[in-house]
Protein backbone atom coordinates (compact mmCIF):
# COMPACT_ATOMS: atom_id res chain seq x y z
CA UNK A 1 0.00 0.00 0.00
CA UNK A 2 2.87 2.37 0.76
CA UNK A 3 4.36 1.62 -2.66
CA UNK A 4 1.05 2.43 -4.41
CA UNK A 5 0.95 5.79 -2.60
CA UNK A 6 4.49 6.58 -3.79
CA UNK A 7 3.72 5.52 -7.37
CA UNK A 8 0.50 7.54 -7.32
CA UNK A 9 2.47 10.64 -6.36
CA UNK A 10 5.07 10.14 -9.10
CA UNK A 11 2.59 10.84 -11.89
CA UNK A 12 2.65 14.54 -11.00
CA UNK A 13 6.42 14.57 -10.37
CA UNK A 14 7.28 12.81 -13.64
CA UNK A 15 4.88 14.94 -15.68
CA UNK A 16 6.64 18.08 -14.45
CA UNK A 17 10.13 16.56 -14.91
CA UNK A 18 9.65 15.49 -18.55
CA UNK A 19 8.53 19.02 -19.38
CA UNK A 20 12.13 20.06 -18.59
CA UNK A 21 14.08 17.21 -20.20
CA UNK A 22 13.71 14.66 -23.03
CA UNK A 23 11.65 11.67 -21.93
CA UNK A 24 14.21 9.00 -22.79
CA UNK A 25 17.02 10.93 -21.10
CA UNK A 26 14.99 11.21 -17.91
CA UNK A 27 14.07 7.51 -17.93
CA UNK A 28 17.62 6.36 -18.74
CA UNK A 29 19.07 8.29 -15.81
CA UNK A 30 16.21 7.25 -13.51
CA UNK A 31 16.84 3.54 -14.08
CA UNK A 32 20.63 3.97 -14.08
CA UNK A 33 20.59 5.70 -10.68
CA UNK A 34 18.17 3.12 -9.30
CA UNK A 35 20.34 0.23 -10.53
CA UNK A 36 23.54 1.79 -9.18
CA UNK A 37 21.93 2.48 -5.78
CA UNK A 38 20.76 -1.10 -5.36
CA UNK A 39 23.97 -2.66 -6.67
CA UNK A 40 26.12 -0.51 -4.37
CA UNK A 41 23.91 -1.26 -1.36
CA UNK A 42 24.35 -5.05 -1.50
CA UNK A 43 26.79 -5.93 -4.31
CA UNK A 44 27.33 -9.52 -3.19
CA UNK A 45 23.65 -10.37 -3.63
CA UNK A 46 23.75 -9.79 -7.38
CA UNK A 47 26.31 -12.57 -7.94
CA UNK A 48 24.12 -15.12 -6.13
CA UNK A 49 21.38 -15.02 -8.77
CA UNK A 50 21.21 -18.20 -10.83
CA UNK A 51 21.38 -18.27 -14.62
CA UNK A 52 17.65 -18.93 -14.76
CA UNK A 53 17.07 -15.98 -12.44
CA UNK A 54 19.14 -13.71 -14.70
CA UNK A 55 17.15 -14.77 -17.78
CA UNK A 56 13.88 -14.15 -15.99
CA UNK A 57 15.12 -10.81 -14.72
CA UNK A 58 15.98 -9.80 -18.28
CA UNK A 59 12.48 -10.63 -19.55
CA UNK A 60 10.89 -8.79 -16.62
CA UNK A 61 13.16 -5.80 -17.22
CA UNK A 62 12.16 -5.67 -20.89
CA UNK A 63 8.48 -5.55 -19.96
CA UNK A 64 9.19 -2.89 -17.34
CA UNK A 65 11.25 -0.76 -19.74
CA UNK A 66 8.59 -0.76 -22.48
CA UNK A 67 5.89 0.03 -19.91
CA UNK A 68 7.70 3.06 -18.53
CA UNK A 69 8.59 4.40 -21.97
CA UNK A 70 4.94 4.21 -23.05
CA UNK A 71 3.68 5.71 -19.78
CA UNK A 72 6.15 8.61 -19.70
CA UNK A 73 5.54 9.57 -23.32
CA UNK A 74 1.82 9.29 -22.63
CA UNK A 75 2.12 11.71 -19.71
CA UNK A 76 3.22 14.39 -22.17
CA UNK A 77 -0.25 14.27 -23.74
CA UNK A 78 -2.61 13.57 -20.85
CA UNK A 79 -3.18 14.59 -17.24
CA UNK A 80 -1.52 12.93 -14.25
CA UNK A 81 -4.81 11.78 -12.73
CA UNK A 82 -6.10 10.31 -16.02
CA UNK A 83 -2.78 8.58 -16.63
CA UNK A 84 -3.03 7.04 -13.18
CA UNK A 85 -6.50 5.65 -13.80
CA UNK A 86 -5.59 4.20 -17.22
CA UNK A 87 -2.43 2.65 -15.78
CA UNK A 88 -4.68 1.06 -13.17
CA UNK A 89 -6.25 -0.98 -15.98
CA UNK A 90 -3.28 -3.32 -15.50
CA UNK A 91 -5.27 -4.92 -12.69
CA UNK A 92 -7.96 -5.94 -15.16
CA UNK A 93 -5.42 -7.08 -17.75
CA UNK A 94 -3.56 -9.18 -15.17
CA UNK A 95 -6.13 -12.00 -14.82
CA UNK A 96 -6.73 -12.02 -18.58
CA UNK A 97 -2.99 -12.38 -19.34
CA UNK A 98 -2.62 -14.93 -16.54
CA UNK A 99 -5.44 -16.93 -18.11
CA UNK A 100 -3.90 -16.83 -21.58
CA UNK A 101 -0.26 -17.38 -20.58
CA UNK A 102 -0.71 -19.71 -17.61
CA UNK A 103 -3.68 -21.58 -19.12
CA UNK A 104 -5.94 -20.49 -16.29
CA UNK A 105 -9.67 -20.39 -16.95
CA UNK A 106 -11.09 -16.90 -17.47
CA UNK A 107 -14.53 -16.78 -15.88
CA UNK A 108 -17.61 -14.73 -16.71
CA UNK A 109 -16.88 -12.39 -13.78
CA UNK A 110 -13.52 -11.45 -15.28
CA UNK A 111 -14.98 -10.77 -18.71
CA UNK A 112 -17.74 -8.69 -17.09
CA UNK A 113 -15.09 -6.68 -15.25
CA UNK A 114 -13.21 -6.09 -18.50
CA UNK A 115 -16.37 -4.80 -20.18
CA UNK A 116 -17.10 -2.42 -17.28
CA UNK A 117 -13.52 -1.18 -17.24
CA UNK A 118 -13.57 -0.51 -20.99
CA UNK A 119 -16.82 1.43 -20.58
CA UNK A 120 -15.33 3.48 -17.75
CA UNK A 121 -12.13 4.05 -19.69
CA UNK A 122 -14.12 5.21 -22.71
CA UNK A 123 -16.12 7.63 -20.57
CA UNK A 124 -12.90 9.11 -19.18
CA UNK A 125 -10.84 9.30 -22.36
CA UNK A 126 -13.06 9.54 -25.44
CA UNK A 127 -13.54 13.13 -26.55
CA UNK A 128 -15.75 13.61 -29.60
CA UNK A 129 -15.22 9.94 -30.59
CA UNK A 130 -11.44 10.25 -30.59
CA UNK A 131 -8.92 8.80 -28.14
CA UNK A 132 -5.73 10.83 -27.82
CA UNK A 133 -2.18 9.46 -28.19
CA UNK A 134 -1.53 9.98 -24.47
CA UNK A 135 -4.38 7.67 -23.51
CA UNK A 136 -3.37 5.01 -26.05
CA UNK A 137 0.27 5.02 -24.93
CA UNK A 138 -0.77 4.73 -21.29
CA UNK A 139 -3.00 1.78 -22.18
CA UNK A 140 0.03 0.07 -23.78
CA UNK A 141 1.86 0.73 -20.52
CA UNK A 142 -0.92 -1.00 -18.56
CA UNK A 143 -0.66 -4.12 -20.73
CA UNK A 144 3.11 -4.43 -20.25
CA UNK A 145 2.84 -3.75 -16.51
CA UNK A 146 0.29 -6.56 -16.32
CA UNK A 147 2.77 -8.83 -18.11
CA UNK A 148 5.38 -7.78 -15.57
CA UNK A 149 3.09 -8.56 -12.62
CA UNK A 150 2.20 -12.01 -13.99
CA UNK A 151 5.85 -12.81 -14.67
CA UNK A 152 6.92 -11.54 -11.27
CA UNK A 153 4.23 -13.59 -9.54
CA UNK A 154 5.42 -16.76 -11.25
CA UNK A 155 9.19 -16.20 -11.19
CA UNK A 156 9.99 -14.25 -8.01
CA UNK A 157 9.55 -17.19 -5.57
CA UNK A 158 12.90 -18.88 -5.04
CA UNK A 159 14.98 -15.90 -6.16
CA UNK A 160 16.58 -13.17 -4.08
CA UNK A 161 14.36 -10.07 -4.41
CA UNK A 162 17.28 -7.64 -4.31
CA UNK A 163 19.29 -9.40 -7.03
CA UNK A 164 16.27 -9.96 -9.28
CA UNK A 165 15.33 -6.27 -9.01
CA UNK A 166 18.86 -5.13 -9.93
CA UNK A 167 18.71 -7.19 -13.15
CA UNK A 168 15.26 -5.85 -14.03
CA UNK A 169 16.24 -2.21 -13.52
CA UNK A 170 19.55 -2.65 -15.35
CA UNK A 171 17.77 -4.03 -18.42
CA UNK A 172 15.22 -1.20 -18.33
CA UNK A 173 18.11 1.30 -18.13
CA UNK A 174 19.81 -0.28 -21.15
CA UNK A 175 16.62 -0.07 -23.20
CA UNK A 176 16.13 3.60 -22.36
CA UNK A 177 19.78 4.44 -23.08
CA UNK A 178 19.56 2.62 -26.43
CA UNK A 179 16.74 4.94 -27.51
CA UNK A 180 18.08 8.11 -25.89
CA UNK A 181 21.85 7.92 -26.37
CA UNK A 182 21.97 8.64 -30.12
CA UNK A 183 21.43 12.38 -29.64
CA UNK A 184 23.22 12.57 -26.27
CA UNK A 185 21.85 12.75 -22.74
CA UNK A 186 20.71 16.30 -22.11
CA UNK A 187 19.52 17.10 -18.58
CA UNK A 188 18.96 20.51 -16.96
CA UNK A 189 21.04 21.65 -14.01
CA UNK A 190 17.97 22.80 -12.07
CA UNK A 191 18.01 21.55 -8.48
CA UNK A 192 14.30 20.80 -8.44
CA UNK A 193 14.62 18.58 -11.51
CA UNK A 194 17.47 16.57 -9.98
CA UNK A 195 15.56 16.21 -6.72
CA UNK A 196 12.66 14.75 -8.70
CA UNK A 197 14.99 12.49 -10.71
CA UNK A 198 16.88 11.09 -7.73
CA UNK A 199 13.68 10.78 -5.69
CA UNK A 200 11.86 8.78 -8.35
CA UNK A 201 14.99 6.68 -8.95
CA UNK A 202 15.77 5.78 -5.34
CA UNK A 203 12.33 5.73 -3.71
CA UNK A 204 9.80 5.08 -6.48
CA UNK A 205 12.01 2.72 -8.50
CA UNK A 206 14.80 1.04 -6.53
CA UNK A 207 13.06 0.70 -3.14
CA UNK A 208 9.57 0.24 -4.58
CA UNK A 209 10.50 -2.62 -6.92
CA UNK A 210 12.50 -4.44 -4.26
CA UNK A 211 9.40 -4.31 -2.07
CA UNK A 212 7.11 -5.43 -4.92
CA UNK A 213 9.42 -8.29 -5.91
CA UNK A 214 9.68 -9.41 -2.28
CA UNK A 215 5.92 -9.08 -1.68
CA UNK A 216 4.81 -10.92 -4.82
CA UNK A 217 6.77 -13.97 -3.71
CA UNK A 218 4.41 -14.05 -0.70
CA UNK A 219 1.09 -12.90 -2.20
CA UNK A 220 -1.17 -14.42 -4.81
CA UNK A 221 -1.73 -12.53 -8.06
CA UNK A 222 -5.29 -11.52 -7.01
CA UNK A 223 -4.08 -10.24 -3.62
CA UNK A 224 -1.30 -8.17 -5.18
CA UNK A 225 -3.61 -6.83 -7.86
CA UNK A 226 -6.27 -5.71 -5.38
CA UNK A 227 -3.69 -3.69 -3.44
CA UNK A 228 -2.55 -2.06 -6.69
CA UNK A 229 -6.06 -0.69 -7.27
CA UNK A 230 -5.09 2.07 -4.83
CA UNK A 231 -2.50 3.51 -7.24
CA UNK A 232 -4.94 5.31 -9.59
CA UNK A 233 -6.82 6.64 -6.58
CA UNK A 234 -3.63 8.19 -5.18
CA UNK A 235 -2.71 9.45 -8.66
CA UNK A 236 -6.05 11.24 -8.98
CA UNK A 237 -5.75 12.79 -5.50
CA UNK A 238 -2.22 14.06 -6.12
CA UNK A 239 -3.12 15.24 -9.63
CA UNK A 240 -6.08 17.30 -8.44
CA UNK A 241 -4.38 18.70 -5.32
CA UNK A 242 -0.90 19.45 -6.67
CA UNK A 243 -1.19 19.59 -10.48
CA UNK A 244 -4.61 21.29 -10.64
CA UNK A 245 -6.13 18.57 -12.84
CA UNK A 246 -9.78 19.14 -13.70
CA UNK A 247 -12.10 16.78 -11.84
CA UNK A 248 -15.12 16.52 -14.14
CA UNK A 249 -18.23 14.40 -13.69
CA UNK A 250 -17.09 12.17 -16.58
CA UNK A 251 -13.75 11.54 -14.84
CA UNK A 252 -15.43 10.72 -11.53
CA UNK A 253 -17.99 8.31 -13.01
CA UNK A 254 -15.52 6.72 -15.41
CA UNK A 255 -12.91 6.36 -12.68
CA UNK A 256 -15.45 4.77 -10.36
CA UNK A 257 -16.30 2.23 -13.05
CA UNK A 258 -12.63 1.41 -13.62
CA UNK A 259 -11.87 0.97 -9.91
CA UNK A 260 -15.05 -1.08 -9.47
CA UNK A 261 -14.04 -3.28 -12.39
CA UNK A 262 -10.61 -3.81 -10.84
CA UNK A 263 -12.13 -5.19 -7.67
CA UNK A 264 -14.69 -7.25 -9.59
CA UNK A 265 -11.91 -8.82 -11.65
CA UNK A 266 -10.01 -9.93 -8.55
CA UNK A 267 -12.57 -10.66 -5.86
CA UNK A 268 -14.35 -14.03 -5.93
CA UNK A 269 -17.61 -15.04 -4.33
CA UNK A 270 -17.00 -16.34 -0.83
CA UNK A 271 -13.64 -14.63 -0.47
CA UNK A 272 -12.94 -12.29 2.42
Amino acid sequence: MAVTAVWGGTFVVVKDAVSQAPTMDFLAMRFLIATAALAALRPSRVTTLSRAGVKRGILLGMALGVAYIAQTFGLEHTSASLSGFITGMLVVFTPVIAGLVLRQRIGKVTWTAVAIAVAGLGLMTVHEFAVGPGELLTLVCAVFLALHIVGLGVWSPGHDAHALTVVQLAVAACICFAFGWWDGIDLPSDGGFWLALVGTAVIATAAAYVIQTWAQARLSLPQAAVVLTLEPVFACIFGVVFDHDELTTRIVIGGALVVGAMYLAELRSGSR
